[in-house]
């Protein structure tokens, strides 16, 4: 009768063993959750960066666009206030980028204005600078850029020097008082610059360097948030990475 009794009677052992799996059945569970619950907040943390960064793009595409409509809108009034004229100029149709050929402005190897350059100047700044500095576009511009750009013969630093006075003698005869005012002629000293690119910038025609085409003056403008979204592009780049 004994026997059977203990052989009945369940082991301590067959106890101890469940409830030791249930429990580590349970911490399994809990750390399950754990694991669930954290990278929950992580992927939800990641959502509201992929959002706040959409958000960015779009505000940059945004002022990128705006920018975009500013440039065209003073790119198509140059064209219009200089399709009919008799001035020797190219316009950029996209940059609005003006330029004259070196011998419109100066003689060969020289930086000192000629008779014909300076009327030419008369002729053309008052309308160029009466477009950019207008009322509607002023608050736009941040630089109104002279540069001067040589062909590849001799030496760089020659032409560089060359290119530079180049630049330099057209913004010091606007401004001078050989020259007759105007209503902004003020006014842009707070813009105007010079530069000389001697000939980083070569004008190439069939694969070939036109000597010519090089030898030249560009006027240039540039718009006040450029750079800013340039620096804005650069961050969201690094950001999206």
């Amino acid at each position: 009768m004994q026997d059977f009794e203990d052989h009945e009677k369940p082991h301590d052992y067959w106890m101890s063993y469940s409830d030791m799996m249930a429990a580590l059945i349970l911490m399994f569970i809990l750390l399950l959750m754990l694991l669930i619950f954290s990278y929950s907040e992580i992927l939800q943390a990641k959502i509201k960066e992929r959002e706040k960064l959409t958000e960015n793009l779009k505000k940059t595409e945004q002022k990128l666009e705006s920018i975009v409509g500013i440039r065209k809108k003073i790119v198509e009034d140059l064209i219009k206030e200089f399709k009919n004229s008799k001035l020797s100029l190219k316009i950029d149709p996209q940059t609005g980028a003006i330029t004259f050929s070196e011998s419109v402005l100066f003689e060969y190897n020289s930086y000192n204005l000629t008779q014909n350059g300076k009327k030419f100047l008369q002729q053309f700044i008052p309308k160029y600078i009466g477009i950019l500095l207008s009322p509607q576009n002023k608050d736009n511009i941040s630089q109104i850029i002279i540069e001067g750009h040589t062909d590849n013969r001799g030496d760089y630093l020659y032409n560089l020097e060359l290119s530079q006075k180049r630049a330099f003698e057209v913004v010091r005869y606007i401004l001078s008082n050989q020259f007759p005012d105007f209503p902004q002629k003020q006014l842009l000293k707070k813009y105007i610059t010079s530069n000389g690119r001697s000939f980083s910038q070569l004008i190439y025609k069939n694969g070939k360097v036109d000597q010519d085409a090089s030898r030249r003056v560009e006027f240039k403008f540039r718009l006040k948030e450029e750079e800013m979204v340039r620096q804005m592009e650069q961050i969201l780049k690094g950001a999206s990475k």
